[in-house]
């Protein structure tokens, strides 16, 4: 074929967001929908806080991405190297160029081991271990499940990580396994976080502070992990009472992610996104590229990155891409989140907000802000058959 190939709605990323949109985007009946993605496995993401706490494992989050691609959408199995938006043109790393009408940039944000010095290094051994990587979740319970005395330390940054609350997950996933197995008092804990609140919403701020306070663990806010060394399994962080050290038997980390390169390289961020797409935070149109979209974890929304938020955010890209056609009125994303934090292996609260940090329940009636047991056997259980059989078929509104 001479030139390249041209699809209508061109989608860079085969997670949540682009599936959910690809999905979306042909039930609202468009014919030429692409995605991009070269994985050829498709992760539940959410659950990876699951695995780390000892209550799933990898096999319950992955699925075939074959079999996760909308019927009637081109999937290409490769990476991207760059954009060129000028010329409606992305270039694959194969050397395939496609051109589109129409771009939604959605491939996720990646770990940045660099952002803390000796972090990677630290994590490819026994003592310390995330989730926010497939394989080491595994090895987070392992880690967790076999402390018998000592001290763990969380750590969790505030730079661009998904839905960082949910690092809150394995923390208190494993106080209670350490509480029922009579080895709280024998385990020093602390919590180091680098944002100012354990959640953005107030209420459940104050109500995580004190089931923390209840499992006896130290909580350090506006506090910075800066480095780790291995060796001498210590971490450096700075805290607004000065420098500190800790020494850790066991390290759970949530790092700090950053865009791809070629997202930046490609002029599609802006001197303050940090290499992260730039886009209105509420149409979600780039600042200056008109056919260019981007939702998920690497547009800068102004807003907790979260897999709830992708079921507010998904509509209004899939409107606005016609709108922007037609001359229809834009909807817009008032930065709704979601942060399911379990408080015990029996329980689990829900704080949903919008990006001012206002309560924005899903319903009024039960409190979904109280911790329940049955909002842990949905977050566990039926959240994930949600997601596969409506989330990413592009049922949402």
């Amino acid at each position: 074929m001479n030139g390249p190939l041209h699809h209508d709605v061109l989608i860079v990323g085969g997670g949540n967001a682009g599936i959910s949109l690809a999905a979306k985007l042909r039930r609202d009946g468009c014919r030429d929908v692409a995605v991009i993605e070269p994985k050829a496995v498709h992760e539940y993401r959410p659950m990876l806080s699951y695995v780390a706490g000892g209550m799933a494992t990898l096999e319950d989050l992955r699925r075939p991405q074959a079999d996760v691609i909308p019927p009637g959408v081109r999937w290409y199995r490769d990476a991207v190297s760059g954009i060129d938006p000028e010329r409606s043109a992305v270039q694959l790393a194969t050397g395939t160029e496609l051109t589109f009408t129409d771009l939604v940039v959605c491939p996720g944000s990646q770990v940045d081991w660099d952002a803390i010095p000796g972090a990677q290094a630290a994590v490819s051994t026994v003592r310390a271990s995330t989730s926010y990587v497939p394989e080491p979740a595994v090895d987070t319970w392992t880690m967790l499940s076999g402390l018998v005395a000592g001290t763990a330390v969380f750590a969790i940054s505030d730079r661009h990580v998904p839905c960082a609350p949910v690092g809150l997950k394995p923390l208190f996933l494993a106080a209670d396994h350490w509480r029922a197995k009579g080895l709280l008092d024998a385990i020093t804990i602390e919590l180091v976080v680098e944002s100012d609140r354990l959640v953005d919403l107030e209420r459940s701020d104050h109500d995580l502070r004190a089931i923390a306070a209840g499992y006896g663990i130290r909580v350090r806010t506006g506090a910075v992990l800066e480095s780790v060394d291995a060796a001498s399994s210590t971490l450096r962080i700075r805290t607004p009472a000065g420098p500190d050290e800790l020494r850790y038997d066991a390290l759970y980390l949530a790092p700090p992610h950053r865009a791809p390169g070629w997202v930046a390289g490609s002029g599609l961020a802006s001197p303050t996104s940090e290499g992260f797409l730039a886009v209105d935070p509420r149409t979600l149109q780039h600042v200056d590229h008109p056919t260019v979209w981007g939702l998920g974890d690497v547009a800068t929304v102004d807003a907790l990155p979260s897999g709830g938020a992708l079921r507010k955010q998904v509509p209004v890209v899939a409107h606005n891409i016609a709108a922007r056609r037609t001359g229809a009125t834009m909807r817009t994303y008032d930065g709704y989140s979601i942060a399911p934090v379990t408080t015990s292996r029996r329980e689990l609260l829900l704080a949903e907000f919008d990006r001012d940090g206002r309560p924005e329940p899903t319903m009024r009636v039960p409190d979904l802000a109280r911790p329940r047991r049955s909002l842990l056997v949905f977050d566990r259980y039926v959240e994930p058959q949600v997601y596969w059989r409506r989330l990413l078929r592009g049922k949402v509104s």
